[in-house]
């Protein structure tokens, strides 16, 4: 498009909109701005009112309706090169449906996997038959045993359900209108290890993103999770966003699974719920200690190992936490932890896990926000 100079009086090209379209940036049109300028290089002269004559009806008809054109006018994207892959919009997913589809699908081969439980023998399973929690209530096993299948499911892109989850979490945490490609670097400004976010789902499987997705599609739950994104943006105390929220699903797992919620459970005859509200607890346990303790990713082995504690000796307590915080109530105190009982817990760092040298996890010149250093998650061998 021809540049217009100041007050030259330049007429718009004869086919306005096939120029609009080959502009090669993003961009937003303000309409009464838009009409300001237009006005003022002479392009609305047949517009403008003279000062010594009253408008005519049709004049101000015209006029109005020029400026609800250009207010219509919001985006213009730019064109995809040869070979791009094409962006679209899809429609963003709920919590609801997304776990219909779960309870609905055939997920058969990866039920007969799952351990919904601790296998104990000997003294273990005696003292826990005496002094251990309650069963969980019959009619909720089920909802249980979905949970544990969500967490052996793989990341599959043929699937549709699954790429509206992925790409709804990517556009509430982003803001972004339309959808990002399936593998590439915006993964990374996320949270994400590398271009395939499929990648880090192993340790929980969909329900790593199931329950990021409940935080961030709930009223309740979303001021906390994106403060909580904010926080790890920051220059220094920046951390891998969606790398440690898999790991605080593992850690709700891995408290399902020693039997720590099944009072709650029974309780609110839920299971699904309790364990999104603890989820939600646990973000406001790490945004809490992170921030207060200016943490930086150098600490977050050790973070994720208070959080799991605390969920495992005292899930009540950080719920009680959350409800306070959601009320508006001043904050509990923080949830006991135990250093001898955190030095038990099996954490390792990625490297140690994918098999890549020691150092390929640090992030500190480039990836995540420019300085990530040493990511932390839940060593494999408390697989779902």
């Amino acid at each position: 498009m021809e540049h217009i100079a100041e007050g030259d009086g330049a007429a718009l090209p004869h086919d306005g909109k096939a120029e609009l379209q080959s502009v090669p940036v993003t961009f937003r049109v303000c309409g009464s701005a838009a009409i300001a300028a237009l006005k003022h290089n002479g392009l609305l002269q047949s517009l403008a009112v003279e000062t010594e004559r009253t408008p005519r009806a049709e004049e101000m008809e015209d006029l109005i309706q020029a400026q609800n054109e250009w207010a219509a006018v919001e985006t213009i994207q730019p064109v995809a090169g040869a070979g791009a892959e094409v962006l679209a919009q899809t429609p963003p997913i709920s919590f609801s449906e997304a776990l219909h589809h779960f309870q609905t699908a055939d997920l058969s081969r990866y039920s007969k996997l799952i351990q919904p439980t601790l296998r104990r023998g000997g003294l273990s399973a005696l003292a826990h038959f005496l002094f251990g929690p309650p069963r969980l209530r019959r009619e909720l096993q089920g909802e249980r045993d979905l949970v544990f299948t969500m967490a052996l499911c793989p990341l599959d892109h043929s699937q549709a359900v699954h790429t509206r989850i992925l790409q709804t979490v990517y556009r509430q945490l982003t803001g972004s209108r339309l959808d990002c490609p399936r593998f590439g670097p915006h993964w990374e400004e996320i949270g994400f290890q590398g271009s395939d976010p499929g990648t880090d789902l192993r340790g929980a499987g969909l329900l790593g993103l199931m329950q990021l997705l409940c935080a961030l599609t709930e009223p309740h739950s979303l001021p906390l999770t994106r403060e909580l994104y904010r926080l790890s943006q920051h220059h220094t105390q920046n951390f891998p966003f969606c790398i440690m929220s898999i790991n605080l699903s593992r850690i709700c797992l891995q408290a399902l699974r020693e039997e720590c919620l099944t009072r709650e459970c029974n309780r609110r005859l839920q299971v699904v719920p309790v364990l999104s509200d603890l989820f939600a607890a646990l973000l406001l346990q790490l945004h809490r200690t992170w921030r207060e303790r200016h943490c930086t990713i150098a600490d977050s082995g050790a973070v994720l190992q208070e959080v799991e504690v605390a969920a495992k000796r005292s899930p009540r307590q950080l719920l009680r936490q959350l409800e306070l915080h959601l009320s508006g109530g001043a904050p509990g105190p923080t949830a006991p932890t135990g250093p001898t009982a955190a030095q038990t817990l099996g954490f390792s760092s990625v490297s140690d896990m994918d098999g890549s040298p020691p150092g390929r996890a640090d992030r500190s010149k480039g990836g995540h926000g420019g300085g990530r250093g040493q990511q932390y998650i839940v060593d494999d061998r408390t697989a779902p």
